[in-house]
This record gives structure tokens, sequence and C-alpha cells, in this order.
């Protein structure tokens, strides 16, 4: 056998290994680990590799990973949005490559002297480096990542290993652009329509009409006097705030371990799911307590941040916060082509209308009798209030 056939065989049964064992693995992480190992063990001096990969998320640009031969694992490190405009990501390899559009970059750092065309260079010359090698990792969308590989071996590579890896790179980017549409999935049904119901969704619960009936603790917010601010501010100005409750709410409830289910308006439902049974009643006074107190901070919060508002001339924000346990449905309503993954149920309804009574007893938090039985030491009774719906007065609780 010659050594172009034996290099061949070697691009074949590594190319193998990805599109049967490479793609099954369970994470970026665990592939990225596997596929150095193997390297290795074909006699390629690797010593240190990066794949800096682009995201599709909120407030995540992209993800590095890291990859040392002395190390156990390998190491994440996301970058936020802007990071595209520093000059220390612009003037690096990655920048040059997925920014500039260069194509397959080599430094063989053990002949390079000051000054280096990249501060990694430098970096790497210190961790004893010899060789390094960016390439491009092109996905079908056409979106550009990177993948970096180097050695400490006097001479680093050898024409044929960078040949190999190069060849394998498009089987590669097959299998991480699989698992990075996977990540995709997570990330924006997490972020749009929470995590439990993401995951629920991921599992197969999309038929219109399934669902469970639940028992949670449920939180209802909305601003006071928010379509005279709608009136009379800038958009810009009016989305700021916006946002600022908002992240204010949700990260109460998130902090607690809540489920933000969605966003209606100026509003925000959310849920504190529940055990079923008696033997959960225990935990359910925990949940009902963590309800309270995430009420409690945002409340806190918000006279933090209307006190910024106030120093910047802008309008002060007002809110209620209603907080009921019961039942509820739990699962895919709408139309045949476009569902929603919430919960209703007469306790929506409830809370709802508590929070329309938070306004007119000007109180920040209320809380129903049922929500209240279970931390009664740290409410008061606002009294009996009649609501739309209900053909009875109910009693509401305040914040003591």
């Amino acid at each position: 056998m010659t050594n172009e056939q034996s290099e061949d065989l070697s691009k074949a049964e590594t190319i193998d290994w990805l599109m049967e064992d490479g793609r099954r693995a369970e994470s970026i992480a665990a592939l990225m680990e596997a596929f150095c190992r193997r390297l290795i063990a074909g006699g390629v001096p690797l010593f240190r590799a990066n794949w800096h990969i682009r995201m599709l998320h909120p407030q995540i640009r992209g993800i590095t990973f890291y990859w040392r031969t002395n190390m156990d694992g390998v190491e994440e490190i996301e970058r936020e949005h802007g990071t595209e405009l520093r000059p220390e990501y612009l003037n690096s390899p990655i920048g040059a490559i997925v920014e500039a559009g260069a194509d397959a970059m080599r430094y063989r750092i053990e002949q390079l002297e000051p000054p280096y065309a990249y501060e990694i260079l430098q970096d790497l010359k210190e961790q004893g480096g010899t060789d390094y090698v960016a390439m491009p990792m092109r996905f079908s969308t056409g979106r550009v990542n990177v993948a970096s590989w180097s050695s400490d071996r006097a001479g680093g590579f050898t024409g044929p290993q960078l040949t190999l890896i190069y060849d394998v790179m498009p089987a590669l980017s097959t299998v991480l652009e699989t698992m990075v549409l996977r990540r995709l999935a997570v990330n924006v049904l997490d972020t749009y329509v929470g995590r439990d119901a993401g995951a629920r969704i991921l599992s197969g619960d999309i038929r219109r009409g399934t669902g469970a009936t639940l028992r949670a603790v449920l939180w209802y917010c909305d601003l006071r006097g928010f379509t005279s601010l709608a009136d009379r501010l800038p958009l810009a100005d009016l989305i700021g705030l916006l946002n600022g409750y908002f992240e204010i709410m949700g990260g109460a409830v998130q902090a607690r371990e809540g489920e933000i289910l969605k966003f209606i308006g100026d509003a925000m439902l959310a849920i504190f799911p529940l055990p079923d049974g008696e033997e959960g009643e225990a935990y359910v006074r925990v949940k009902v307590n963590d309800a309270l107190d995430a009420a409690a901070d945002a409340i806190k919060a918000m006279e933090l941040r209307n006190r910024e508002l106030q120093a910047w001339g802008l309008p002060v924000l007002k809110a209620g916060i209603a907080l009921h346990v019961g039942d509820v449905m739990y699962g895919n309503i709408g139309a045949p082509d476009r569902l929603d993954f919430t919960v209703i149920g007469p306790a929506v309804n409830l809370v709802s209308r508590i929070q329309g009574l938070s306004s007119e007893l000007m109180r920040p938090v209320l809380t129903s009798e049922a929500f209240a039985a279970q931390c009664a030491e740290r409410l008061v009774s606002e009294g009996l209030h009649p609501v739309k719906g209900l053909k009875e007065p109910i009693q509401v609780f305040g914040l003591s």
C-alpha cells in the first residue's frame, strides 16, 4: 500500500467515524473531545484546538469551544453581541475569516519573530506551540465558522496531516451544523415559549388540543397607565421602558425557578409548577413563598428603577402583581397552523381579575385566598371585592 493510499484510507475512516459515531455525540463539546483524541491517535501532533461557532441567540453571538491535550473536557466561552465590533476580535484569525472572508491560513510559529501578525501567535509560542492553522467551516446556509488547530511538535504538522484535516472539514461541518441546529431549536424555543414548554414541544407534544392538567402558582403582572405612556412617549423610549420593566419582572420569576409563559402587551403571565397529591403540600408552601418573595423582589427593583428614571427625567412605572394557586390546562391551543403553548382555565381568569383589583386598591401585590392560605403570616386581608365573571365577591390579600 502506498503512502497516498494510506492517507486516503485514513480520510475515509475519519469521515465514516464522523457520520456514524460523531453525529451521535451528546453535545458539540463531546464531539470535539472525541474528534481531537481520534486525530492524536492517528498520529496528528495536536495540542490545542478551537472551534468558533456563530449562534442565533438574543444574547449570544457565538460560542468558542476550547480543547487542550492537558485538560479534561472542553471549555465553552459565550461571546455576546457586540464582540464582532471589538478590535481584539477583528484583529484575530477568527475575525479575518468570518468578517473579512479570508481563506485558510497557516503560521509556522517556531519560525516567527516579533512583531506577530496576530496576538494568538505570540500566546501560542509562549506555550510551546510550533504550528498554527485556521480554516473556515462553512454551513449549508453560507454561515462561516472557524476551526483552528495547533501543534507543539518540532516541525509542526506534516502536509498529509493537514490535508487529512482539510479534507474531512466538509463532513465535520455537516455534523456540526446538525448539532448547532438542534441547539438552536432549544435556544429559540426557550426564548420564545419558555424552558419547560420548549422541552415539551421538542419531545413531540405539538398537536393542537393536547395538554395536561397542571397545578401551579400563577403570576400575572401588568403596568398601570401604559396606554397614556404609549400615547406621549417616542417609540424607542417606550420600548426601552417596557423592556426594563419585563427584565425586572421576568428576572424575579426566573430567579425563583418560575416559568414565563407569555408577554401580553404590557402584561406577563408566569407559573411555578406544583406536584400533585397531598404528599406535595409542603413543597406547595415552599413554591408559594418563592412566588411571594419574587413579587417582593420585583417591587423593590421597580422602586430602584424608578429612582433612576426620575434622575433621567423619564416617567416612573407602576405595576400590579397578582398571585393565585389553582389547576390549569397546560398545552397547545390555537389555529391549525399557528399554535400557542400556554395555560387556560378559571384559575387564569381569576388571577387576571385580581390583578385588576390591585390598581383599584392601589396595592402593588394582591393574592387570592387560596394563595394566602399557604402563607397567612405574611399577608393581610384587603376585604371582599366583586370581580367580573363571578357571582360572589372574592377575598384578596396584600403584603403585610
